[in-house]
């Protein structure tokens, strides 16, 4: 998948067990184990191992489809092409099987068994070979297409669809790599779903396009009818959760020509242009597909068993709420006062991973509880982890706590800014924390240029960036040049 690894948090998945379960309640999946266990050996299939129109009626009455719904054969049709893909029967070809007729013979395959005998990695693989296929059904061209242009030139040239097969599967994977990005991201767009109109934005805008032109709008537009369509697929496998685009948005479209992206008055304007969500289910079924890829998507859970070194080091780049679920799982293996020693040892370096190491430290020493408190006494005197050992003891409430000297307290200042800007950048939390020690320390700068921190010179030049007041800017930056001196940069 076109996903760049750097870019992937890691994604807190939902236990195996329940995403099975969620997997055989699937629409889709759940009418193919339907007609997987009625079928048998008088069932007719043609040639491809497709059922015989004349047994269609029949399959939809095994799924309840009303024998007047339109769509009854359609959807008996699909369920049986997805048991026959993912083994969940077997079709012998006339050639192969001895008395066989013409259209061959159907048994129930060894895949049928294992959902009810084997486990829940089973139950998946099978859902996952499912996805497979519609995820091949949603990047072919339009059957009424295809249709059309057989009858008028008796072939079919795919290029005068304007199909690439590559392009077509690119495009999705890129959709869904960004779909997957925004779901398991900290920021408040992966907790509701995403209008259609920025998704498909999201690949054909250029990133420094201003006003998008006529051309490009157009292309959005042809591209949200497309998604309308795939998306409209991958729901009843339960990949997505999905509100189509209006169908009488649509006929607007077609009637008037492309449509920009909304700029919504209210929710109900927006969801008229469809709007998607991925399901946990989905979001399995993505990083699935992605790691079968050769994409790096880590999952949370899988430091769990590492050392404390790894840990930390692992975390550094996890967004705050998915660093925080990796720390809790690891901490759940672990003796306490272990664990405190472990992570602190771990914690310690002149490196310049080694404050956000720190940061993490103290995030999981924050769930330790009491017992770790003889570790946190141990390091009183480090150089490195006395700081933090103070602030966890005062915390706890802990009696006979030494305060720090006036170093270890710029010190430590220094160290967590340095790790705040590298888990968040220049966010607005960091500013504040800025513009905070400047307004209750006067003479901060006067002295933070002269502390042995390797960062030092670093974070005096951010807080220069950071700092609303010009004089107090002006201030850091002159702090940071000599920091550099003294340490010969």
């Amino acid at each position: 998948m076109s996903v760049s690894p750097a870019t992937l948090p890691p994604v807190l998945l939902h236990s195996e067990a329940e995403l099975a379960r969620a997997a055989l309640a699937t629409p889709l999946l759940s009418r193919a184990v339907r007609l997987a266990r009625w079928a048998g050996p008088e069932t007719r299939v043609g040639a491809g191992g497709e059922l015989e129109e004349a047994q269609l009626p029949a399959a939809a009455a095994e799924l309840g489809l009303a024998a007047d719904d339109p769509d009854a054969a359609a959807h008996a049709s699909e369920a049986w092409r997805i048991a026959v893909d993912t083994g969940l029967v077997e079709v012998t070809d006339a050639e192969e099987g001895e008395g066989a007729g013409a259209e061959g013979t159907v048994t129930q395959g060894e895949e049928l068994a294992l959902l009810s005998s084997g486990g829940p990695q089973d139950v998946l693989g099978i859902w996952l070979g499912a996805l497979d296929t519609v995820y091949g059904d949603a990047t072919v061209p339009d059957m009424e297409d295809l249709l059309d242009v057989l009858e008028e030139n008796g072939e079919v040239d795919f290029s005068e669809l304007g199909w690439d097969p590559q392009a077509e599967a690119d495009f999705l994977d890129g959709v869904l790599g960004n779909l997957y990005l925004l779901t398991v991201g900290d920021a408040a767009g992966g907790e509701g779903p995403v209008p259609l109109p920025a998704l498909a934005a999201s690949m054909i805008v250029p990133d420094d396009m201003g006003e998008p032109t006529d051309d490009v709008l157009e292309q959005v537009s042809d591209a949200m009818m497309k998604l309308d369509d795939q998306f409209r697929l991958f729901e009843p496998l339960g990949l997505v959760e999905y509100q189509p685009v209006d169908e009488a948005l649509m006929a607007e479209i077609d009637e008037t020509g492309p449509v920009a992206e909304p700029a919504p008055v209210d929710d109900e304007d927006v969801t008229r242009y469809g709007m998607v969500r991925l399901t946990p289910l989905g979001l399995y079924g993505i990083r699935a597909r992605m790691l079968e890829a050769g994409v790096d998507a880590p999952a949370v859970g899988e430091l769990a068993d590492k050392g404390a070194d790894v840990l930390l080091e692992g975390t550094s780049g996890f967004p705050q709420a998915a660093a925080q679920a990796e720390i809790e799982l690891w901490l759940a293996r672990q003796q306490p006062l272990d664990a405190a020693r472990e992570l602190l040892a771990a914690a310690r370096g002149g490196d310049e991973g080694a404050p956000l190491r720190r940061l993490r430290c103290q995030q999981a020493l924050s769930l330790a509880g009491g017992e770790a408190e003889p570790a946190l006494r141990e390091v009183l005197d480090d150089p490195e982890l006395g700081g933090l050992a103070r602030v966890w003891l005062a915390e706890h409430g802990a009696a006979d706590v030494p305060a720090p000297s006036e170093a270890l307290v710029f010190w430590l200042t220094i160290d967590t800014i340095a790790a705040q800007l590298a888990a968040e950048g220049n966010s607005d939390e960091l500013q504040g924390l800025v513009e905070g020690l400047a307004q209750q320390h006067s003479g901060f700068f006067a002295q933070a240029w002269r502390v042995e921190h390797p960062a030092t010179a670093d974070v005096l030049e951010a807080m220069g960036r950071l700092h609303p007041d010009k004089k107090v800017a002006k201030e850091a930056r002159k702090a940071a040049f000599k920091a550099r001196s003294q340490q010969g940069l």
